[in-house]
């Protein structure tokens, strides 16, 4: 048999992969646990007022991969596992790292000029291979929960600007980015005006302001997604998985 007749064609229709990041108490929790039949592996104690399944908090990258491999060995009915938060779990990469070189700071791993970083990607493709199971012989939804940071970005066809960006280092975000079918940007809607010179930042909305979530990336924030998301949605499961849902059913 050639392997030209081994020429797949059409879409796949898998659960999504997602990255959902932005400032605290936006939430990206609660997304995550409105999900259907959602499971967490927690690494930061963040969940005691979400009514949700968790397993206990983990201190260690051995207890997440011992959570994910149970998911994707034993019998369960969860259909969404999520991972909150992701800039928590690479904390413990980075102890893992930092263990197995006798060394207190990830920078000092084997000797530093960056090489734990570079180590710690190890880990995290451990983590990765095993959400990636969980999809493809689970049929599981993974969501990755990040907090944002306000990073410098030295754009080389325009002059270097602020945007958001989640709180990881570099190499693992780009990483998981590539990994991921979505990249979402939660953040709240503001207006700001001028006053004197001062910038006054108002938000619009009620209750501190519109939840909403960037699904194609701008100057202001790092965002993508493979659905043909509209650039803007409300920050809620069932706006998503709406919007989701309708795409899906057309491009059928």
């Amino acid at each position: 048999m050639g392997m030209l007749e081994n020429v797949q064609s059409g879409r796949e229709s898998k659960p999504p992969r997602i990255m959902i990041y932005g400032s605290e108490g936006v939430g990206k929790s609660t997304f995550g646990a409105s999900a259907p039949g959602a499971i967490f592996v927690q690494t930061e104690d963040g969940l005691g007022e979400i009514n949700c399944k968790k397993f206990p908090l983990a201190h260690s990258l051995a207890e997440v991969l011992a959570e994910l491999t149970a998911l994707r060995d034993e019998q369960h009915d969860f259909q969404t596992v999520v991972v909150d938060s992701a800039d928590w779990l690479e904390r413990l990469i980075f102890d893992e790292v930092c263990r197995e070189y006798g060394v207190r700071n990830i920078e000092k791993a084997d000797g530093g000029y960056g090489r734990g970083y570079t180590h710690a990607l190890t880990h995290w493709r451990k983590v990765i291979n095993l959400l990636q199971e969980l999809r493809d012989k689970r049929s599981m939804m993974v969501i990755l929960v990040a907090h944002a940071k306000v990073e410098r970005f030295e754009d080389p066809e325009n002059a270097a600007y602020d945007r958001y960006t989640p709180r990881l280092h570099k190499h693992a975000a780009s990483l998981i980015a590539e990994w991921v079918d979505a990249v979402l940007f939660a953040n709240k809607k503001f207006r700001v005006t001028k006053e004197n010179d001062r910038a006054i930042a108002a938000p619009i909305g009620s209750d501190g302001g519109e939840r909403i979530i960037r699904t194609v990336g701008s100057p202001a924030c790092i965002a993508k997604n493979r659905y043909g998301l509209p650039a803007e949605i409300p920050l809620s499961w069932q706006a998503f998985i709406d919007t989701y849902s309708k795409i899906e059913e057309q491009n059928k």
